[in-house]
């Protein structure tokens, strides 16, 4: 049967964009233009600028900001507005029924204007009588700090003008997860739960992998990456990666060697690991910087050090050679503590709240190895009953049906209502072959599984 139409996360770059973001270089891109069509009056009223009041200054100079007007759905309210430095949205069903859903985005890339978007569940919310709020962030760029403190303040805008909500949930897609467990370790008590999709769930761990990630790529096919100024990167990456490491499904002995390290870097024998890697085999590659003179609090904060690589026996690298040798990188002195920027901070486990996470098992731009290392972490705080996951079994970032979506979303409401939690996955089963069975529909093409 044909593939369903599935939530397009639109606002993801290449990761080479987001590494090139955090050293200081400017991308610019357009943003999606959806939803834009004036709303009918009768449903819309309007929030003053500066409404909501950021709880730290906007970027200077100021970034130009879209005008969030969008049309409410059937049976529901829109307000919209603008504070310093971004835009809002609020949707209210008619019949609300006092849940509310806080919606943080993804990262957008560098410059350029900021926007809301919609939550990736909106009909669904608004059907089932939940509101939900969103906010652009001051800024863009890879700061999950921004999305902490913007969304928190626009929470505080709704209680003010139309009361406080029975419970609040935070969902968050991609960098919205770095956002939504930075949330609720920072701040417990504000969330009742939380959604995670695709997340960056153990934080600057993000950061990290894509750091690695390169680090082996140079280590394994002997080209001297982390050597070269930017543009000079990109040229050896089309001249010389091709010929030395081959492509995804022809690689030579060294793209063999790759592949296998970063097999481990995602989490293992995953299912559809392999696609996922070819998606990403050469966006993932993205220029060195050093931590210590970087200008963006991802950038100080990013560390290789603690990173241990693994690679299959008889493949001709020996692993021990290639962890005393790899480039390491190690952060600015500082960066990764909670006294200069408790966001960009080690995630401690300690979880307030009910978290339901969704990850595709393909995933290599944000790996599914991010929710195995926050499970363990909960476990050593002593938090895991507060965390459930599921596998997606598909090879991309963030391909969810949005029957998933919606399926965990209504299960995490009757976990938060009921104190029952749902079912997942083991996602430290030294056997992951099974993983997501039991959550995917429709199964991918190239499930080894089968459809």
């Amino acid at each position: 049967s044909p593939m369903p139409r599935r939530v397009a996360f639109r606002w993801m770059l290449p990761a080479l964009v987001l590494l090139v973001a955090v050293v200081g270089l400017t991308v610019g891109r357009a943003l999606p233009t959806d939803e834009r069509q004036p709303p009918p009056a009768a449903l819309t009223t309007e929030t003053p600028v500066a409404a909501v009041q950021p709880l730290a200054p906007a970027p200077n100079p100021p970034v130009p900001v879209r005008d969030p007007v969008f049309t409410a759905l059937a049976g529901a309210t829109a307000h919209y507005g603008a504070y310093a430095g971004g835009a809002y949205r609020i949707e209210i069903p008619d019949a609300w029924n006092g849940g509310l859903v806080m919606y943080a985005h993804g990262y957008r890339g560098e410059g350029g204007e900021v926007s809301v978007s919609n939550p990736p569940i909106r009909a669904h919310l608004i059907g089932r009588g939940f509101a939900w709020a969103a906010s652009s962030y001051r800024g863009n760029g890879y700061r999950p700090d921004w999305g902490m403190e913007d969304t928190l303040a626009l929470r505080a805008l709704f209680i003010e003008r139309f009361g406080a909500p029975r419970w609040t949930v935070l969902e968050g897609s991609s960098m919205g997860g770095h956002v939504l467990i930075a949330s609720l370790e920072l701040h417990p008590g504000v969330y009742q739960g939380g959604l995670s999709e695709c997340g960056a769930v153990t934080g600057i761990g993000q950061i990290d992998f894509l750091a690695a990630y390169t680090a082996a790529a140079a280590y394994i096919s002997g080209i001297t990456l982390l050597d070269l100024p930017v543009n000079a990167f990109y040229r050896a990456i089309q001249a010389d990666w091709p010929r030395v490491m081959g492509r995804p499904g022809a690689p030579t002995d060294r793209g063999r060697q790759f592949a296998s390290v970063v097999a481990d870097l995602m989490g293992g024998d995953l299912p559809l690991r392999s696609p996922g890697l070819a998606q990403r085999y050469t966006a993932n590659l993205t220029p060195a910087t050093d931590p210590a003179t970087a200008g963006s609090p991802a950038a100080r904060a990013v560390s290789t050090r603690a990173i241990r690589y693994r690679v299959d026996p008889g493949l001709g690298l020996d692993e021990n050679e290639l962890n005393a040798n790899v480039h390491r990188l190690d952060p600015a002195p500082g960066a990764r503590t909670a006294a200069e920027n408790a966001v960009f901070a080690e995630f401690t486990g300690q979880l307030t709240a009910p978290v339901l996470s969704l990850h595709t098992t393909g995933d290599a731009f944000v790996p599914f190895r991010l929710e195995q290392d926050y499970r363990r972490l909960t476990r050593a705080a002593g938090t895991d009953r507060l965390l459930v996951q599921r596998a997606i079994r598909r090879p991309g970032h963030c391909e969810f049906a949005p029957a998933e979506l919606t399926r965990a979303f209504d299960d995490l409401v009757s976990w938060m209502e009921g104190g029952v939690a749902p079912e997942g996955d083991d996602v430290l089963s030294p056997n992951l072959a099974a993983l997501g069975l039991r959550w995917t529909s429709p199964r991918h093409p190239e499930d080894p599984m089968g459809r």
